[in-house]
């Protein structure tokens, strides 16, 4: 048996390179099956929350002609920050990362983007933002996760059409996409799951963040759960790291998404846009109604929304997309 090497899509500014993964034991167990229904699906849901991490391993990275070392942190997580040489090249760009088992060197390829300043950053949440999840009801969320495999789990009405015009908002050139980045309290055990939903769904490429990886049973029922601050750290390191862009972020109120942003558009209150946030009860919150409010204060323009239909009419009125 091997390790097994997972990268996840980096990203990169005109100074540095940022790429990451992890390593996990040798394992007999499966990877996840997009195909199974019902038990076999909840069997196969558990064991991504059931992989051994590999601590200390020696990861390296080729790049710009030369090859970097480091090692994984104490859950097998790897994270390369290099400085990058000023290069024309823009767009989503391949890489390779490798470790060495045994004398044998497994190599894995990646892609990291590196967008044009005056881009847009698109910033999104995903529970109930674009994949319906029910976050709302703890027990039909589990469930949900559990018993219905990827060809079930359902999207938003017109959340793809809003997303790919997104995607493609003031570029001349439509093989050159903004940057998207998908921000979320789900952990990094989904990636797969949530790299395969939004190919299916033609939803844009993107740089996915996600929370630090769990490894047990008693975990697993906490998924999506916990502390939302990793997100706000996270958003704020993409803001940081592009300054020159700017921002649409997009969210719902079924969690802390409204106050996270908040607090975002004041920390950057020239590259915030545009916040979205999707209504996911019957009823739209009054606490969330005032965050938006306060949010127009400081110029940027909100929408409080049930239908994705009305995000892109929002979006068209404000200029945004065509």
């Amino acid at each position: 048996m091997k390790p097994i090497l997972k990268l996840y899509r980096g990203y990169a500014n005109e100074q540095e390179l940022i790429v990451m993964g992890h390593v996990f034991k040798p394992t007999t167990k499966t990877e996840y099956n997009f195909q199974k229904k019902n038990l076999k699906n909840a069997t196969s849901v558990i064991k991504m929350f059931q992989l051994k991490t590999q601590a200390n391993a020696d990861v390296y990275l080729e790049h710009d002609n030369s090859k970097i070392h480091t090692k994984t942190l104490k859950d097998g997580y790897f994270k390369f920050c290099v400085p990058l040489d000023q290069s024309s090249t823009y767009g989503w760009i391949d890489y390779n990362v490798s470790i060495v088992h045994k004398n044998e060197v497994i190599v894995t390829k990646e892609s990291y983007i590196r967008p044009h300043k005056g881009n847009l950053g698109i910033i999104s949440d995903i529970d109930d933002t674009f994949l319906v999840s029910h976050t709302r009801n703890p027990l039909k969320k589990l469930y949900v996760l559990l018993f219905k495999n990827i060809n079930k789990r359902k999207i938003y009405d017109d959340v793809v059409a809003h997303y790919q015009s997104l995607s493609t908002a003031g570029r001349d050139n439509k093989t050159e996409f903004n940057a998207f980045f998908y921000v979320s309290s789900s952990e990094w055990n989904l990636y797969r799951f949530i790299t395969k939903f939004t190919e299916m769904h033609r939803l844009p490429k993107a740089v996915l963040l996600l929370k630090d990886i769990k490894t047990s049973l008693a975990d697993f029922f906490w998924t999506g759960n916990g502390d939302h601050n990793h997100k706000f750290e996270k958003i704020k390191h993409i803001l940081e790291f592009y300054p020159n862009l700017e921002y649409v972020l997009l969210g719902d109120d079924s969690q802390q998404d409204a106050f996270l942003y908040e607090a975002i558009c004041k920390i950057f209150p020239v590259t915030v846009k545009a916040v979205y946030i999707r209504q996911t009860g019957s009823s739209q919150k009054e606490k969330v109604n005032a965050i938006l409010q306060n949010l127009e204060t400081l110029q940027v323009s909100v929408c409080y929304f049930k239908h994705s239909i009305e995000a892109i009419e929002h979006s068209k009125s404000i200029g945004i997309i065509e």
